[in-house]
């Protein structure tokens, strides 16, 4: 699930933004009105959007837009005078006042392309180099010659154990090997 953060200095605002949000589907994690509460959220989740003016009650957007996390989109809802001549990487204009369906189409987009991203980094992650296969090769037989596994079991258990302790199955492996091969 994608955090969405409202960010604005007006409360009236940020509840008026969160509600057509909400009421479009979209699941808003967070309404705030200052920039430094927003950045407590942001580093907590580590991924979402953050919808926001371009004056913050304690910074403006470009600063907020330096302190937010790298995987962290940010739409900013602006009179278009204000984005000065360009917007920041990672910054998407919305000019103010806002249209409904613009807001919500802008955002499902964003949505749509952090998807995409995420999507592909996984992809990527499961390409594997062929001496990275034959880590977890070796691991693999490690276990089936000492626990007496089959090849089938000995998968198995390299990625129950790399889901429980959150790492991937290459790290998994090298722990076996570390473990078993002394």
């Amino acid at each position: 699930m994608l955090n969405i953060i409202v960010v604005f200095s007006k409360r009236e605002n940020a509840v008026n933004i969160r509600n057509i949000l909400v009421r479009a589907g979209m699941n808003v994690s967070a309404v705030c009105l200052t920039g430094a509460k927003a950045l407590q959220y942001a580093d907590t989740w580590g991924q979402g959007i953050v919808v926001c003016g371009y004056k913050l009650q304690d910074m403006q957007y470009t600063e907020f837009r330096e302190l937010l996390p790298e995987q962290f989109e940010m739409l900013l809802a602006a009179p278009p005078d204000r984005w000065m001549d360009s917007l920041p990487p990672g910054v998407v204009g919305l000019p103010s006042p806002i249209k409904v369906h613009d807001l919500v189409s802008t955002l499902e987009m964003m949505v749509q392309t952090i998807e995409r991203k995420r999507r592909k980094g996984r992809e990527s992650v499961r390409k594997r180099s062929a001496e990275e296969k034959e880590t977890i090769n070796r691991a693999k037989a490690l276990l089936m010659e000492r626990n007496h596994m089959s090849e089938e079991e000995a998968h198995r258990y390299l990625q129950k154990n790399s889901m429980e302790t959150g790492t991937n199955m290459l790290e998994t492996a090298q722990m076996v090997l570390m473990i078993l091969d002394e």
